[in-house]
């Protein structure tokens, strides 16, 4: 494996646990998976369908998201909404967030 595979790999895994933040922080206005993906992927926040269409729906699972579906269009559309209890776990992932930040920012600075 070269190193720039190695540090790919290594950055997606670093990634992996953004995802369920950015959801949350995005879905305080509905959003269909489609239009979530387009605007995560623009914030240079990678990730397919394949991982973000089951993330919805495990999120929904979880309670922390709440969806509708919209037929009033020609193709029907699931949309999602982070529900009150995601609200209250974004809270609580943007202090854990901002504590590995400041974390790492020391950790980072300690290294020569």
């Amino acid at each position: 494996m070269s190193s720039e595979e190695l540090i790919a790999g290594q950055a997606q895994e670093l990634r992996r646990g953004t995802v369920v933040l950015a959801c949350l922080a995005l879905l305080d206005e509905p959003q269909y998976g489609y239009a979530l993906l387009e605007t995560l992927n623009n914030a240079d926040i990678a990730v397919d369908g394949n991982t973000l269409y089951p993330l919805l729906r495990r999120l929904e699972k979880q309670g922390l998201l709440d969806s509708e579906w919209n037929t009033d269009e020609s193709r029907p559309r699931k949309f999602y909404r982070i529900s009150d209890a995601g609200t209250e776990a974004r809270a609580e992932l943007i202090r854990e967030w901002n504590a590995l930040v400041a974390s790492m920012a020391r950790l980072t600075k300690e290294t020569p």
